[in-house]
């Protein structure tokens, strides 16, 4: 009997491993139902060509009929089990070094410091947000709609989880994956405090890939949509298939007006 319970611990351990892609598979249904629930003014939706500012510079990719339909797509590749073992492994490394490069020049231009409270939107498992602690900026996290702790919490970038000017610091390399363009950087700027500092990588010379949700064709719609901000430099930069990097500053002035309006 003593040896049959010194067994225990040790037999329970690949059930346990076993049991991971199971409750992952069970909890999409609960998670797209939270999600549809939470996410704003999605109800309505119907199957958009083009951004609601009409913009012809940024097109939104048919075939999202519903909102859950859309998620459940992006569920697809943030789930992919080869992925995400490429992303915390073969990958880790890698990306992390990358991203650090990108967040130490920001540092020396003065757009980020080490006590920015960060934020990285469509974080997956998190190398950005590793990238930002190693670079001295402790205060990061990410959101993801599968969370990665310790480093990503779930959250919708559509509508981010946190209060009005929770962060001084946005970082995103996902614009390509948002439906709604307009509410993605709604939030990024809502959540901003006045001065923060957005930076987002995006693809211009070249189509993102097949999980877009929408193609940038002029960094002008992105201008057009940082309404409440301005454009503070674009460049051009190797980022995984994104080539090229813009900073956008909250303005103070405009967030006074933009809250003037919202409250009437």
């Amino acid at each position: 009997m003593n040896a049959e319970a010194a067994m225990k611990p040790t037999q329970t351990t690949p059930i346990l491993l076993k049991s991971v892609p199971l409750f992952l598979f069970l909890s999409i249904p609960f998670l797209l139902f939270y999600l549809c629930f939470q996410s704003p003014t999605f109800s309505d939706l119907s199957k958009p060509n083009t951004t609601t500012t009409g913009d012809s510079e940024i097109k939104i990719r048919p075939g999202y009929s519903t909102y859950e339909s859309y998620i459940q797509r992006q569920l697809n590749k943030t789930l992919n089990p080869k992925l995400r073992q490429i992303w915390t492994t073969r990958d880790w490394d890698r990306k992390i070094k990358v991203f650090a490069r990108f967040f130490s020049d920001l540092k020396e231009e003065g757009l980020l410091r080490n006590s920015s409270r960060a934020l990285c939107v469509g974080a997956r498992v998190g190398q950005e947000v590793e990238a930002l602690k190693r670079v001295g900026v402790s205060d990061s996290i990410g959101i993801d709609l599968v969370p990665y702790p310790p480093l990503v919490i779930e959250g919708d970038f559509h509508r981010q989880p946190f209060d009005d000017g929770s962060f001084d610091f946005e970082f995103s390399n996902v614009f390509d994956h948002a439906l709604y363009p307009d509410k993605f950087v709604g939030e990024i700027e809502r959540t901003l405090r006045p001065g923060g500092v957005a930076v987002l990588h995006v693809a211009l010379s070249r189509r993102s890939d097949k999980y877009s949700a929408n193609d940038l064709y002029s960094v002008k719609p992105l201008v057009r949509l940082f309404g409440g901000s301005e454009l503070v430099r674009v460049r051009k930069v190797d980022g995984f298939g994104l080539d090229t990097e813009v900073v956008f500053r909250k303005s103070e002035e405009k967030n006074v007006m933009m809250s003037r309006r919202h409250r009437s």
